[in-house]
């Protein structure tokens, strides 16, 4: 067996699903981020680190931009509010002819983000950030047109208007200013959301099909072929250079990725342990296997998986779930209990248990406290009907519940219709594909349709460390455009106002407190039943060939594709891709 990575072979992944969006600026899908990571580059980006153990290990280092800026290289200004960042030579787009990547396109790539056709879900992250961003989101969508917009549309209102807190000094020179000092800024530069976005893009509708067939790479490979929900192919980009990227690597000949909606995790399992291919896609394999000493510990921070998210304008059943007290009464009615045992059959070794607060363990601003405790998380059926009794629906009402149609997710809807039907609500069960769901939940327009009452979701963070806004800033400040990670439209103006106040503390200790008490008025307000936490130990089953797998928790623990190699027969040439 050789012990060095060599160039050659295709990585064959197979499972059901595809991307959310194949748009870096729209895409919020961890499974996306990394195939995202493969074509596009950032400013910064986290590395994969083999053995991670300790979040605080767990930072981005310089990608495009070429260091760290910091106060002492002048990179960040004394008043802490101007960051500069230089950009490398030599990173060049996939164009005819090649040409580099410029400031400019990393400011057409955040304004970009401002579209109101699909926003960036994670928008707040920089309008409550960078100088003007909010102003430059309200003004685009004010000025696009609501019906039909087309891309001379929106490349007109882009090109004509600035950020005015961003700006590209020369070519290779990009000045940020911002509203307030922010100890995580590095950590918002390296979400995927902030990739660069050449000239081209202002020919297209964001992510749409045309879109997709023209998506220009700077990364290691490029996406030659993408069918949603069928299939995706990537070969090769020859215009890029080891010696430009210190974070990928181009060992592969391609990547391709199978996607059959109606494959199990054993119809995957299988499929990887004949052969057939090397690494699953978008569901976990659910036979126990040897862990991966690569694989993190569970101490890097967890997700909250699942979650019951309400729709906070469905009008069904007389605007049920926009009242408190029904809310309350489901809150108090899930058997969290069994919700894991449903979790343990599917993926053996996961590390979980039951969720109790908005913030989940090992995250910024957790405090351990259950607002709504059952005896064993096992639900009280007795409180929940009392309290659905006084909401006014002692007669009992029926609700619309969204999950995805995969995995365990069929099961906890079953679970949740037998809990909720204790206490008298019955539930219609909607089963969307993996491709279909969240995207479904994030048009305001289904939700204020009524298409879903409740959905079961799960977030992940964007990064560890200092990441108090990573759940709940994206999850439930008011955001009611297309794009949105507030599903339900939840809005709450003391939220809005704590949320800004926890954005402005530079000491860790307040801030971590700051984050409780907006955790807390969340729980209060009910916008959500977190069911269960689970550490980024999904156990993803690698093929025989694959070598140097790393898991990357910043994409919720799937692989780092751009750096895994393949053992290949007959292989004997040295791989000089990096």
């Amino acid at each position: 067996m050789n012990d060095h990575p060599r160039r050659g072979g295709v990585l064959r992944l197979y499972g059901p699903g595809s991307m959310d969006h194949v748009d870096p600026a729209s895409s919020f899908f961890a499974l996306s981020g990394q195939i995202i990571r493969l074509y596009t580059r950032q400013l910064f980006a986290y590395p994969p680190i083999k053995g991670l153990r300790d979040w605080r290990d767990l930072n981005p280092i310089a990608d495009v931009a070429t260091v760290i800026p910091t106060r002492e290289n002048g990179g960040i200004s004394a008043d802490r509010l101007t960051y500069t960042v230089r950009l490398r030579p030599g990173v060049r787009w996939d164009t005819t002819p090649e040409r580099e990547v410029t400031a400019a396109d990393f400011v057409r790539g955040f304004k970009r983000m401002c579209n109101p056709i699909l926003r960036s879900g994670a928008i707040h992250y920089f309008t409550s950030t960078i100088v003007g961003m909010r102003e430059f989101c309200a003004d685009y969508t004010a000025a696009v047109p609501t019906e039909n917009p087309t891309p001379a549309d929106l490349a007109g209102f882009q090109n004509a208007h600035e950020i005015a807190g961003l700006r590209a000094v020369d070519d290779r020179t990009l000045e940020f200013r911002l509203l307030r000092p922010a100890t995580d800024f590095i950590h918002i530069l390296a979400t995927a959301f902030t990739s660069p976005a050449p000239v081209e893009y202002d020919a297209y509708l964001p992510d749409s099909d045309e879109f997709r067939r023209g998506v220009r790479s700077c990364g290691p490979y490029r996406l030659t072929e993408y069918v949603h929900g069928e299939m995706l192919h990537l070969e090769p980009n020859e215009s890029w250079s080891k010696s430009t990227d210190p974070v990928r690597c181009q060992h592969l000949d391609g990547v391709h990725v199978t996607m059959d909606r109606t494959a199990t995790p054993a119809d995957v399992g299988r499929a990887i342990r004949s052969g057939e291919a090397d690494l699953s896609w978008a569901s976990p394999v659910t036979e126990p296997y040897e862990t991966n000493p690569d694989d993190p510990a569970d101490n890097l921070g967890y997700a909250v998986n699942p979650y019951l998210a309400f729709n906070m304008v469905s009008p069904n059943a007389g605007g049920a779930v926009t009242k408190l007290g029904v809310r309350r009464a489901i809150a108090y009615a899930v058997n969290k209990t069994a919700m894991i045992k449903i979790f343990d059959d599917l993926a053996a070794g996961t590390v979980m248990w039951t969720a109790h607060t908005a913030i989940p363990p090992g995250n910024y601003g957790y405090r351990d406290y259950d607002p709504y405790p059952t005896p064993g998380d096992a639900g009280d059926p007795e409180r929940a009907r009392a309290l659905l009794v006084e909401a006014g629906y002692g007669d009992g009402l029926e609700l619309i519940v969204a999950h995805r149609d995969m995995d365990a997710n069929p099961e906890v809807a079953q679970q949740l219709e037998i809990d909720l039907g204790k206490i008298g609500i019955s539930l219609k069960l909607v089963g969307l594909g993996h491709a279909e769901h969240y995207p479904h939940l994030q048009n305001p327009a289904n939700a204020r349709a009524g298409t879903w009452d409740i959905a079961i979701a799960a977030w992940t963070p964007d990064w560890f460390g200092d990441n108090g806004r990573a759940f709940l800033q994206p999850m439930f400040q008011t955001n009611a455009v297309h794009g949105t990670g507030n599903y339900g439209c939840y809005s709450n103006p003391e939220v809005d106002r704590r949320i800004d106040h926890a954005l402005s503390l530079a000491e860790p200790e307040a801030a971590s407190a700051a984050w409780h008490e907006v955790d807390k008025l969340i729980m209060q307000d009910a916008a959500l039943v977190p069911v269960l936490v689970h550490a980024p130990t999904i156990p993803h089953l690698r093929g025989s060939r694959v070598r140097d797998a790393v898991a990357m928790p910043t994409v919720d623990r799937w692989f780092d594709l751009s750096n895994l190699w393949l053992e290949t027969a007959g292989t004997d040439h040295a791989d000089t891709r990096g």
